[in-house]
């Protein structure tokens, strides 16, 4: 017998969201204390659905929980987003190879490329830049490999934040986002995939420069 994990209720979810997106538009600053009784006030619930979820916040890596502290947002620091970035470029590239090898279609991420284009805000081109990434990998034909991206994206995304708030970098990232989809679109499944490989990689190395490479902006 298998059992399918219970819903998450609608408050619950409702408080993760708004959470989660004042986080990753950085309303809510790494380190920042998330005081439950605060947060509770500030969404009009009890305590006990901001309690479910920040634990699934600290599941996803946005939130730590600590027995004295409570919980906060998490810090980046170079390790933890060369950590993240490393899994992206093991994977990322490959499940991009994959799509492109099984004439799946890039709607969606065509689609994502021009809202992050015409984007108003930080916080509405950030979703629009992972909605781009995540159309890339999903149908790369293996739940599994999708699965396993998903579950570093919200990590992923919260280095981005840091790093743009810090390297402002968005029109390099929407040239190489534009090269990416061009390559994909005329079935050039290696170069694309090299492409993406080094888009990963350079903006990490931009971010987040080890200190033999002498601050490196390549």
């Amino acid at each position: 017998m298998t059992f399918a994990p219970a819903p998450i209720p609608s408050r619950t979810q409702y408080v993760l969201e708004a959470i989660k997106h004042a986080i990753l538009t950085a309303q809510l600053q790494p380190g920042q204390a998330l005081v439950e009784t605060e947060l509770a006030a500030q969404f009009g619930v009890s305590k006990t659905p901001v309690r479910e979820a920040l634990k699934t916040l600290a599941g996803t890596g946005l939130v730590v929980m600590s027995q004295y502290k409570g919980a906060t947002v998490r810090l980046v620091d170079a390790t933890m987003a060369r950590e993240v970035y490393d899994v992206r470029l093991l994977l990322e590239p490959e499940a991009l190879r994959r799509s492109i090898t099984r004439k799946a279609s890039l709607e969606a991420a065509q689609e994502a490329l021009e809202r992050a284009d015409s984007a108003i805000d930080k916080a509405d081109r950030s979703l629009a830049n992972r909605d781009f990434h995540r159309a890339l990998y999903l149908p790369c034909g293996n739940p599994l490999l999708a699965r396993m991206l998903d579950e570093i994206r919200d990590q992923a995304a919260l280095v981005s934040t840091v790093a743009w708030s810090a390297i402002p970098s968005w029109e390099r990232e929407a040239a190489e986002h534009r090269e990416i989809l061009r390559l994909a679109l005329a079935d050039d499944a290696t170069a694309a995939a090299a492409a993406l490989h080094d888009h990963i990689a350079s903006f990490v190395r931009r971010a987040f420069p080890d200190d033999e490479d002498g601050g490196d902006t390549a």
